[in-house]
Formats: C-alpha cells, sequence, structure tokens
C-alpha cells in the first residue's frame, strides 16, 4: 500500500472512490438499487401458507446464521375440507441450486409445522416454505378407516393402486428407489389376496420413507421468499481482548514522572499473552492522531497540559485523521507487522470506528458543511446535556450525505486494505440507519467477511434496528443484569427470536463501565461475571487489566480512575509472572482454563441452544447447552451463584430431556473448574460461593 504525504502533512491512500448512489438533482438515494414498482396483491395460493417465520420486518431484512447453525422455520399451513397437507421448506443456496426439507406438524389442532435447517457456506441464501396437498396420505387415511368397516374396500385398493402409479409416474426416482413402491401397487392390485394383506405393502416403512424423501405433491403453493445471510462462525462465536495499544509498552521515569508512550511495536509483544490466554480478536481502541484543540487531561478534566495524550477517542490533528496513525504509534509498517504477528497467533484484529472529529480534524477545515453550526457561527461539539465534550465535534449526515458516506467508506478500505477484519463501531446508534445499511453492505461486495460490532448501549428498538441493518454482533445490557431473574429473561429474550437478526456480544466491564457489582464484589465478582458471559452467549469479551481486577473507580463515576482513555497505563505485566512479585494475584489463569473450556466445546459455540433449569435458591442460576458434533452429543451445565458476598447451598433440579436425557437416568457430572466428578440425576445439591469456586461449568456424560 502506498502511502503519500500531502502538503498539510496528512497521510493519504489511493484508493477507488467509493460514491453512494445519488440521483439525478445530486441527492443522496436512500437504496442501494433502484426502487422497484410495488408488487401486486400476493394470491394465497391452492394451500395457504401463513405466518412463516422468521420474517423480519415483513421481509425487509434476512434472517441470520453461521456456517451450521441450525435454526427452526414455522409456518401455519392447512386447507379446507379434510384432505391431508404437507409442507416443505426450500432452501435456495448462492448459487440458486434448490434443497427441499420435509416440514412436521408440531401442532396438529392448529396446523403449525417447522423444520430444522442449516446452511454449509457463506452467502446470501434464501427459503420459502410450500404447502401442498398429499394424496398419498389422504388415501392412507381414508383406505385404513374404510377397509377395517368393508366399505369401499375394491375401491380403495384401486385408488392407492392409482397414487402410487402416479407418484411412479410423476416423480423422478431410481429402479431401487421405484422398487417398494412397485411391489405395493402389485399387492394392491392382487384380487387373490385378502384385503388386509394387499394393503400391508403400501403402508411399509420403505413405502413411507421413500415418498417422505421424494412424495408426490397436488397443488403446490409457495410463500414468499425470505432472506437469509449466512456467515462465518466469527461473527457468532469468538472471546475478544480489548488494549489501548498506546499503553502496551508505556512507561513513567521514576525521577521526572514523565510518560513515554507504548507503540505498536510494543503492542505487539503483548499478543503472545493474549493468543495464550486463548483469546480470538484482539480489540484496538482508536489509533488515530489526537486533536490537540480542547484535548482533555487525566479523569477527563478540561484542561490537558502540554504532555497529556489525550483521548483517543477525539480523533484528528494536523498529522492526520481516520485514515492516519497517531506518530506516537508508529507507521503503517508497524500496525502492518502487529496484524501479521496476530494472523500468526492466531487472532483477528478489530478496530475502533468511532466517527468523532477533533476540533483540529482535517475534516473540519475542508468540509465544515459536514458539521452542525450553531447560531454565533461555532461549529457544536457532542453533547449529553448537561454534559458537553468539547474535545469532539460529530458529524451532521443532513447537510452532505454523499460526501460523509463516501468519504467514510474510503476510510473503511484503507484499514481492510491493511488487514483489519472486524469493525467495533463506537457509538452507531447516534449515526442515521441507513447509513450503516449502505455501509456494511457496499463493504461486503468487497470484503463479505468482515464482521461489525455495534457499541450501542441505547433503547432497545434502534440496538434491534441496528442488527436488523447489517450489523453482526451488538453490545447489550448483560453488565448490568445481575440478579437471576433479569438475567434469565434477558438471554431468554436474546436466544429467542431476536437471534435471528441480532447476535449479543457480553462485556463484564468496559474501558466507559465500571459497575458498582463489579466495584464491591471483589475477585469472586470477576471470575463469576467472566464465566457467565463466556457460556451464556457465543461471544464475549474483555478490557484489559480485567485479569488484574481492576475495581477502583472514579468518584460519583462508573468508570475505573486514571482512566486509560485519558492518560496512560503501565500494568507492569511481568509483575504477575511465576517469578514476579504479584505472582498468583491475576486471573489469567482463569481466563485461559474458560477460553480453553469454550474452544473444547462446540455446544457454546451456539446461542439458540440455551435452555434454563430450575434452581430453589433465587440467587442461583443453572442454564445447558447441547450440541452434537459428527454424532458425538456435547452437552453443558453451567450452574452459578450469583452472589459474590456469600456461599450457597441449594438444590439444582434438570430438564432431562433438555440434556438429552431419561427421566430417572443418571450421568456423570464432571466439572471443568476444579476436575472433580459426581454422579447426578434430575435433583442436585450444590454448594457455591467465595470460599470455594462461584461456578460449575460441567460436561455431562454417559456412565
Amino acid at each position: 500500500m502506498q502511502i503519500l504525504d500531502d502538503t498539510q502533512g496528512q497521510s493519504s491512500h489511493r484508493h477507488r472512490q467509493w460514491d453512494p448512489p445519488v440521483n439525478a438533482a445530486g441527492s443522496l438515494n436512500r437504496m442501494t438499487a433502484s426502487p422497484l414498482p410495488p408488487a401486486p396483491p400476493r394470491t394465497l395460493g391452492r394451500i395457504p401458507v401463513l405466518q412463516v417465520s422468521p420474517c423480519i420486518e415483513h421481509g425487509a431484512f434476512p434472517a441470520k446464521s453461521v456456517v451450521g447453525e441450525p435454526f427452526d422455520v414455522t409456518a401455519t399451513v392447512f386447507r379446507e375440507g379434510h384432505d391431508s397437507v404437507n409442507a416443505t421448506v426450500v432452501l435456495t443456496d448462492p448459487d440458486g441450486r434448490e434443497r427441499h426439507v420435509p416440514m412436521t406438524l408440531i401442532s396438529p389442532g392448529l396446523d403449525h409445522w417447522a423444520a430444522t435447517i442449516s446452511a454449509d457456506r457463506c452467502g446470501r441464501w434464501s427459503y420459502r416454505v410450500e404447502g401442498w396437498a398429499d394424496p398419498f396420505s389422504t388415501w392412507e387415511h381414508d383406505a385404513t378407516l374404510k377397509i377395517a368397516a368393508d366399505v369401499d374396500t375394491e375401491l380403495m385398493l384401486q385408488e392407492g393402486a392409482l397414487v402410487l402409479e402416479r407418484a411412479l409416474a410423476e416423480v423422478a426416482r431410481t429402479l431401487a428407489q421405484a422398487k417398494p413402491l412397485k411391489n405395493a401397487i402389485l399387492a394392491l392390485r392382487d384380487p387373490t389376496r385378502p384385503a388386509q394383506a394387499r394393503l400391508r405393502p403400501a403402508f411399509a416403512d420403505e413405502v413411507r420413507a421413500e415418498l417422505a424423501r421424494r412424495p408426490l405433491r397436488d397443488h403446490v403453493s409457495p410463500s414468499a421468499s425470505h432472506g437469509w445471510l449466512v456467515e462465518r462462525e466469527r461473527a457468532l462465536y469468538g472471546a475478544w481482548y480489548e488494549i489501548f495499544a498506546r499503553s502496551e509498552g508505556a512507561t513513567q521515569d521514576p525521577r521526572t514522572g514523565v510518560w513515554t508512550s507504548g507503540t505498536l511495536v510494543s503492542a505487539a509483544r503483548r499478543l503472545t499473552a493474549i493468543a495464550n490466554m486463548g483469546f480470538d480478536v484482539v480489540y484496538l481502541t482508536p489509533i488515530h492522531p489526537i486533536g490537540a484543540v480542547n484535548r482533555k487531561g487525566p479523569n477527563n478534566t478540561p484542561n490537558a497540559g502540554p504532555l497529556d495524550p489525550g483521548s483517543p477517542y477525539a480523533i484528528g490533528s494536523a498529522d492526520g485523521g481516520h485514515d492516519a496513525i497517531a506518530p506516537e504509534l508508529g507507521t503503517f509498517a508497524d500496525f502492518d507487522s502487529f496484524v501479521v504477528q496476530a494472523r500468526r497467533l492466531g487472532l483477528e484484529v478489530a478496530l475502533d470506528l468511532a466517527l468523532n472529529c477533533a476540533p483540529d480534524h482535517p475534516w473540519v477545515g475542508a468540509h465544515p458543511e459536514w458539521f452542525t453550526m450553531r447560531a454565533d457561527g461555532t461549529i457544536a461539539c457532542a453533547e449529553n446535556p448537561p454534559k458537553k465534550y468539547e474535545d469532539v465535534y460529530p458529524l451532521n449526515f443532513d447537510n452532505d450525505p454523499a460526501g460523509i458516506y463516501a468519504e467514510v467508506r474510503r476510510v473503511v478500505q484503507v484499514w481492510i486494505d491493511h488487514g483489519v477484519t472486524i469493525f467495533r463501531v463506537d457509538n452507531p446508534h447516534t449515526k442515521p440507519l441507513e447509513f450503516w445499511q449502505w455501509l456494511i453492505s457496499d463493504v461486503a461486495v468487497q470484503a463479505p467477511g468482515v464482521i461489525w460490532l455495534a457499541e450501542a448501549f441505547t433503547r432497545p428498538a434502534m440496538m434491534h434496528a441496528l442488527g436488523k441493518v447489517g450489523f453482526q454482533q451488538s453490545y447489550t445490557y448483560y453488565t448490568w443484569r445481575i440478579q437471576k431473574w433479569e438475567l434469565q429473561e434477558y438471554v431468554t429474550e436474546l436466544a429467542g427470536e431476536t437471534a435471528t437478526y441480532m447476535r449479543p456480544s457480553f462485556w463484564p466491564t468496559t474501558h466507559d463501565i465500571l459497575t458498582p457489582f463489579m466495584q464491591y464484589g471483589g475477585p469472586t465478582a470477576w471470575k463469576l461475571r467472566a464465566a457467565l458471559a463466556a457460556t451464556l452467549v457465543p461471544t464475549y469479551g474483555i478490557y484489559a487489566g480485567y485479569e488484574l481486577v481492576e475495581d477502583v473507580a472514579r468518584p460519583g463515576v462508573e468508570e475505573q480512575i486514571d482512566n486509560e482513555k485519558y492518560q496512560l497505563k503501565d500494568r507492569h505485566w511481568s509483575d504477575y509472572d511465576d517469578t514476579g512479585p504479584k505472582a498468583g494475584q491475576s486471573l489469567a489463569p482463569y481466563l485461559t482454563m474458560i477460553n480453553g473450556i469454550r474452544r473444547a466445546h462446540p455446544c457454546l459455540h451456539w446461542l439458540r441452544n440455551l435452555r434454563l433449569h430450575h434452581v430453589d435458591d433465587e440467587n442461583v442460576m443453572a442454564f445447558s447447552k447441547r450440541r452434537t458434533v459428527e454424532g458425538r452429543e456435547d452437552v453443558i451445565l453451567v450452574v452459578a451463584n450469583l452472589d459474590p458476598h456469600a456461599t450457597r447451598e441449594t438444590y439444582v433440579h434438570l430438564d432431562m430431556a433438555a440434556l438429552g436425557l431419561s427421566q430417572g437416568e443418571g450421568f456423570v457430572a464432571h466439572d471443568l473448574i476444579t476436575g472433580a466428578s459426581w454422579h447426578w440425576g434430575e435433583h442436585n445439591f450444590v454448594r457455591l460461593g467465595p470460599d470455594g469456586e462461584p461456578v460449575h461449568i460441567i460436561h455431562i456424560r454417559r456412565f
């Protein structure tokens, strides 16, 4: 990648220009393609197919899954009268090839059908439900009743033969596949045999199986097609580790107190430890030049000293903007080396996309129309009244959307070209949804594997909408869900219908958030919340220093004191090595164990397989996940004491069917945290708390 310095000292990258679609008048089109004329009213079809699910916003957005991840398609399918109906899900892969999946009638009285589907490759799929009349099942029902009562016996036998002859004539089969049907036809047409003997071959298992695979279908009535986006596994499953690159390798002169920033080179030396703990993604907060105007000082003080580094979220200075690297961190060559080292260790690199501009960002001078002008002629800074963030100017997407869209798209491509595969987006809920829909879909054309995480702690409607328009992952309210009832209610929502479009990422703390529970819960709380985050959902993350239990808050604020957002930090990682003065005081071995469990047990890679179990104590929670991989069943049961201050004893009552076990069956419960094993059944005693371990992560095995 060639990097050119312009006369203003900015780094610029030569990429093709990304121009959002504009109309003849020069205004931005709100669609990514030309609008189509209104569709005519859809006819119901001979066999009504209604209430197909999942259907996101009446089909406006695709359902989501990753490769191999199953989910249920349901529909209401019925017809007039008493003749039999059946239903099929038809999958269309990215190349247009179709696959048929039989549906099962799961609620006969409500005509409710379901089938479990999954995809074996990434891309844009679709699915539809086809309802159809089932002449064989209709005949089977009538023939069973009538022949038993000796009503129209010969007529029913001949009609059965005709149905099977149609099945042979109208549906392609090999000779072997046709054989059981031919045998049944011969029997049905043999007048020398008793009626029941003639009937029996038509109801043989091999006939039913053949007609289930290749049925005779009359009056096939399709539903509308529904979009289905199938993505790579990292879109659903992964463990994230967040760092401020400038702190990794930062040092302070003990004599003068002057700090020296860490660099991308020194940060790369931290990657081995991150990978050794079993993390999959290293997430970098912004690494761009930081504004000098209105720069923030330590602990968010309004006036920075001459040596204060400022907040990396106040992006832009004379050294460049979002497409540049802060000079104190290094060069693009250093960044490329960081990415190469991360990949060598099995880590993907995620970068913060924070569309914040410092007052001295190059965009402010070049494009003042991209910002909001106040009545006094000044540019409006970011506000959350009564708070003001004087070091940040937010973009105004209403003045020149085409220009902003194109420039952000260019910036994103710069980082993709340098190996970034994931973007953690800062405050996406303060930008237009249609912008994100356009950006994510446009990037997907060139780089379909790029993943977007929405950092949107906001109202549910906006969080859900961000998932619908394209974000693969979303921060959640997990950080504030502490009590058993609220955790259970929340994960039930997330693992249910919501999972078809929004994938949760659980973070016990962030660089912005340190809840009272974490401030006062001690190491037990930090172990508990990490274990829950890592097992309740497939994607979770921690912020650097989590393993050191950094639980001291800035007075009056739920965030850490001496916050890295405003100053450098040297955590003296070597002090926690086996031979260091603080050996044994880090939770790194615990996190390593948790991540090892996650990797070893594929049931934890999914979300929709979560099942809750009853526990007598309101402070103890139990849940399980189950998955079959290559014929082997993997079942994990988690039991957690949510009270970090007291050890609790109680009974866990298991839903045996959810575990793949029979009522009354015993099993081996092997605790992957302590290594202990017990013989368990449906009702089991547990003791958990700070005097031992707060969480059991149990691998269930049959005797």
